[in-house]
């Protein structure tokens, strides 16, 4: 196969090509019992993908879920340190922060893994719907017979290179090659269609069957998942595609809205109500849906397709996690972390099992880092000249004017006398 417009960035690309290879075998599945729509596509995989990362969001819940419960521990730990900048209260203060996540059985980054993952699917795919035949080969074929006739059509060159800038279509101004020609002909309105073949009307028949072929492979509901809403707003005259068009930014809003206040309301749950972070968590769960809805306004139609088709399908996940979750005993969670940690702390040859589990049942304050090697050395030095002080001082009465023994007696007496003070 031939390569289109891949992308070839950083992580992006090598993502992109995979999850064009799950999006075009997705489609080869559904064209062998007779449906090859992209924008069913599109929903099955997003529920594939969202599928294989349910253990890691079952996980993530379950840290949502402790992290009210160790707040109030991680606060009074902050507290305590507050304003020491030395490094034995920093390395203090580290440590009893790891014993309060070990007493959990938590990951700190576990909060951010998913979120990492899901951007790193989102970006690249991206890339894959604005350039299906790119990615999917039996939408490229589709287009390859009108690209080959373009190809050698006088005025062809000049006629797309012309229009590439009204809907979008960059590659085709760098090299005018049958790849760039399909990327541009798969990013066409209807009205751009009709305009080709008054243009090439040679090429009637042919512009015809790639346009009916690709039409039924690319409209979903009624609207061209390579179009954006707010084009087909603002071409199109048919109020119900006006309709279906501000659905969709609607919809992405209202779903991701309602899967946030889902996962806020279990993590509140937990903590009995609401804690220090709540007031930031719903501004975000305001401000995100309606981000979402600006995006998808602007982006093709099969961006917003999987905006909203991963919002429902993680609306019903989480229904479900927060059904198994509710069902848990905090407690017995808690014990099977503290299990955990104790065999991999283990295994790694680390602090012991037993440890662990004494640690967990006493105060986070009672806690006390091992004291630094300067320090301690320091210490023991001061003990023994304190002690040899005031072992020549108990013998003041039978040394000789004038000697170092008085003079050590001399010390020690004023040392005495300063801590009396």
């Amino acid at each position: 196969m031939s390569l289109l417009t891949q992308s070839n960035k950083f992580l992006i690309g090598p993502v992109a090509v995979a999850l064009g290879w799950v999006m075009a075998g997705l489609f080869w599945l559904m064209s062998l019992i007779g449906i090859s729509n992209i924008g069913l596509a599109i929903i099955l995989f997003t529920f594939v993908i969202l599928m294989a990362m349910l253990p890691l969001t079952y996980r993530q819940q379950k840290f949502s879920r402790m992290t009210p419960l160790m707040q109030p521990e991680l606060n009074a730990i902050q507290k305590k340190y507050k304003g020491k900048t030395d490094q034995v209260s920093m390395q203090k203060m580290n440590d009893e922060t790891k014993m309060v996540y070990a007493k959990y059985g938590v990951n700190p980054a576990g909060s951010c893994v998913q979120m990492a993952i899901s951007m790193l699917v989102l970006f690249p795919l991206y890339n894959v719907i604005m350039n299906v035949p790119a990615y999917v080969p039996a939408v490229k074929r589709v287009f390859e017979p009108l690209a080959s006739a373009l190809l050698k059509a006088p005025g062809a060159e000049k006629y797309l290179t012309g229009i590439a800038s009204s809907i979008s279509a960059t590659t085709i101004t760098k090299n005018f090659t049958e790849n760039t020609i399909i990327d541009t002909l798969y990013k066409f309105h209807p009205s751009t269609w009709a305009d080709l073949a008054k243009q090439f009307p040679d090429l009637a028949g042919t512009i015809d069957t790639c346009k009916n072929t690709i039409n039924r492979m690319n409209f979903f509901l009624g609207l061209n998942i390579a179009d954006t809403p707010m084009n087909i707003i603002r071409t199109h005259a048919s109020i119900w595609l006006v309709i279906g068009a501000v659905l969709i930014p609607v919809l992405a809003a209202a779903s991701q809205w309602i899967s946030a206040k889902l996962s806020m309301e279990m993590s509140q749950g937990a903590a009995g109500g609401a804690d220090q972070t709540a007031a930031t968590m719903k501004t975000m769960n305001t401000v995100m849906p309606l981000m979402s809805a600006f995006f998808t306004l602007t982006l093709p139609v099969g961006m917003g397709i999987y905006w909203i088709a991963s919002a429902v399908i993680r609306t019903i996940q989480q229904i479900f996690i927060n059904r198994r979750l509710e069902k848990e005993d905090v407690n017995e969670l808690l014990q099977k972390n503290l299990e955990k940690q104790k065999e991999k702390m283990e295994k790694k040859g680390g602090v012991s099992g037993q440890s662990i589990m004494k640690n967990a049942t006493i105060n986070t304050r009672q806690i006390e880092a091992p004291e630094n090697p300067r320090l301690s050395k320091a210490r023991t030095m001061q003990n023994k000249a304190k002690n040899l002080s005031e072992d020549l001082g108990s013998e003041k009465k039978n040394v000789r004017h004038g000697s170092l023994a008085e003079r050590a007696n001399m010390v020690s007496e004023y040392n005495r006398e300063h801590q009396k003070k």
